[in-house]
C-alpha cells in the first residue's frame, strides 16, 4: 500500500517541516515505512526505489522517539487512509529473551561460599595423601 499525493496533502499538517538539504520527501518516507509494516521485511530488505534504508530507519527512529509517528498514524486512521487492526499477537523466546538468572544458570560465587573444597583436608599442596614435601613425592613415585 502506498499513499497518493492527494492523501498526503490531507495529513501533511501533522508532519514536521522539512529543513535543509533533504534528499527524501516525507511522502517517500511514509511509503517506505508503510512498505516495511505491510510486508514485515527487515530495513535492509527495503527496495531501492524508496531510497537508502538507513536514512529511512534513522528518520523513523527519531520520529518515533519524539511522538511524530504516533500523530501520523492517528491522522492516517482518522482520515481513513490506512485502517490498522491487530488481529493476533504472539510472543515467544525469539522475541523475548530471558535473563540468565531465570534460565537456571549457576550463580557465580566467591570461593568462600563453596561447600566442597578443591582439596581434601588430608592432602597437601601436591595432591599427595600423607606426603608433606616434594622429596617424599619423588621417593614414592620413583
Amino acid at each position: 500500500m502506498e499513499i497518493t499525493e492527494e492523501q498526503y496533502l490531507r495529513i501533511k499538517d501533522s508532519l514536521p517541516v522539512q529543513r535543509g538539504n533533504v534528499s527524501l520527501s516525507n511522502l517517500q518516507f511514509l511509503n517506505a515505512v508503510l512498505y516495511v509494516a505491510e510486508h514485515g521485511c527487515k530495513w535492509r530488505g527495503l527496495p531501492k526505489r524508496f531510497g537508502n534504508w538507513h536514512t529511512i530507519y534513522t528518520r523513523m527512529n527519531r520520529w518515533s522517539k519524539s511522538g511524530v509517528m504516533d500523530r501520523i498514524f492517528e491522522k492516517l486512521q482518522l482520515e481513513q487512509i490506512v485502517c490498522i487492526r491487530i488481529e493476533a499477537f504472539s510472543l515467544d523466546s525469539t522475541s523475548v529473551k530471558v535473563h540468565p538468572d531465570g534460565t537456571g544458570a549457576l550463580k557465580k560465587r566467591t570461593p568462600v561460599h563453596r561447600q566442597i573444597s578443591w582439596r581434601m583436608d588430608y592432602q597437601d599442596s601436591y595432591g599427595c595423601r600423607g606426603c608433606s614435601d616434594r622429596n617424599n613425592v619423588r621417593t614414592l613415585a620413583g
